[in-house]
């Protein structure tokens, strides 16, 4: 993937990377308002998320800012700078998050309304804050809006998977 300066080079973009806690993600810029992601390892490893709303921009050129909240209360800030393979995120998840994750580890879209009746059920205060840079390891712009990128559960294998597939057709 060539350097990236503006927004529009940034759309489209596929990212899996490592935080320095160890944890697995992948990431898709889907468009100018929407990601999708996979969590393949860490606390919440296994969940998976479509057409999340965020606010997606460029800070200068090369340096990317996306911003969610999701419906389990969970708030998402992350920085990336794709030209240096670098990331640095924060997640601020709520307490019942970080006490029952595992009632998060599904695919989102079709469990909202667990989501929000957990919201309501347990508490959210304190935020349990997780500050972490992180290490592109992939990235590939896939266009805008293409739902094969992120189509299916994450399962274990399947990072080399994606990987071994990206080779042999390098």
């Amino acid at each position: 993937m060539k350097d990236i300066k503006d927004l529009n080079e940034f759309l489209g973009a596929h990212f899996l990377y490592t935080y320095d806690n160890g944890w697995k993600y992948e990431f898709y810029v889907k468009n100018k308002n929407t990601v999708d992601y996979r969590i393949h390892t860490g606390m919440v490893g296994g969940r998976w998320v479509k057409d999340q709303k965020a606010d997606i921009v460029k800070i200068t050129d090369g340096v990317f800012k996306v911003c969610w909240t999701e419906p389990t209360g969970t708030d998402v800030s992350l920085d990336f700078v794709p030209n240096e393979n670098k990331l640095h995120g924060v997640i601020f998840f709520p307490k019942w998050v970080h006490e029952h994750p595992e009632i998060t580890v599904c695919f989102q879209n079709d469990f909202i309304d667990v989501m929000e009746a957990s919201r309501v059920k347990y508490e959210t205060y304190p935020k349990y804050v997780v500050p972490e840079f992180g290490k592109i390891f992939y990235k590939k712009n896939e266009g805008i809006n293409n739902e094969k990128v992120i189509s299916e559960a994450p399962y274990e294998g399947m990072i080399e998977k994606m990987m071994s597939q990206e080779l042999a057709f390098s």
